[in-house]
């Protein structure tokens, strides 16, 4: 009766786990068909176990072939658990990338085999968003900077290296704000943006020729996660 009791428990902890894990996760025989997957798998994939049920692996995960199981297998005896990056196929035809280990659990039978995947698709789209700015950054028309809370440059663009007359990024990252933009009151604003103010000033500079000139600066704090000022971001343009 215990024995019973015991191996009820041991299932339904095994469901809980199941059914609580942020990843997808396909479990497979030995052959690589599988024969259990959570309700994230379901969700990921578009399927239903039942139409999933004794169907090869790479229905869903192509490439994971018969013979490529075997090669994972003898991976796993050689370590713990393998990686590798996927390009998944859902039931209804579309795909998705995903980081997916593979490791080994007795199960229904000794060498199971359990694939963790994680969908990617959104990670690689922040990625290229963040590509994109960069990109944006770099190739803008004024001259953009950022600091950081101690008032250190740790990025310049282009336009910015030309209207200073520096010949290459590492001549100005390291430096201080205050040495590289002196003028009154450049100091005050970016103690004023590091506060939390974003703002604008005109000061008079002189172009390359040496003719006098106007230029707008402006600042504003770098926030990044919640509400937490690291630095100041900000940008020099002739007016």
């Amino acid at each position: 009766m215990n024995a019973i009791c015991a191996l009820q428990d041991h299932k339904s902890l095994y469901r809980q786990l199941m059914t609580g894990m942020y990843d997808a996760l396909l479990v497979t025989d030995p052959n690589g068909h599988l024969i259990e997957l959570n309700p994230r798998a379901a969700e990921y994939f578009r399927c239903r176990p039942e139409e999933i049920w004794d169907k090869p692996v790479a229905m869903l995960i192509p490439g994971v072939t018969a013979q490529v199981v075997g090669r994972i297998r003898k991976g796993i005896d050689e370590s713990r658990h393998i990686m590798l990056d996927a390009k998944c196929q859902r039931t209804d035809g579309s795909w998705f990338p995903a980081e997916v280990t593979i490791s080994v659990i007795d199960l229904v039978n000794a060498g199971d085999l359990v694939f963790t995947v994680r969908d990617t698709e959104r990670r690689r789209k922040q990625w290229q968003a963040m590509r994109s700015k960069a990109n944006a950054f770099e190739n803008a028309h004024c001259a953009c900077f950022v600091c950081d809370a101690d008032g250190v440059f740790r990025a310049v663009n282009r336009a910015f290296l030309r209207m200073f007359d520096f010949g290459a990024p590492e001549e100005v990252v390291g430096a201080r704000f205050e040495d590289v933009m002196p003028d009154e009151p450049l100091p005050a604003h970016f103690e004023r943006a590091l506060a939390g103010e974003p703002t604008v000033c005109r000061i008079a500079a002189q172009t390359e020729a040496g003719e006098p000139a106007d230029v707008e600066v402006q600042l504003a704090p770098d926030i990044q996660g919640k509400e937490r000022c690291v630095g100041v971001v900000g940008s020099v343009v002739r007016v």
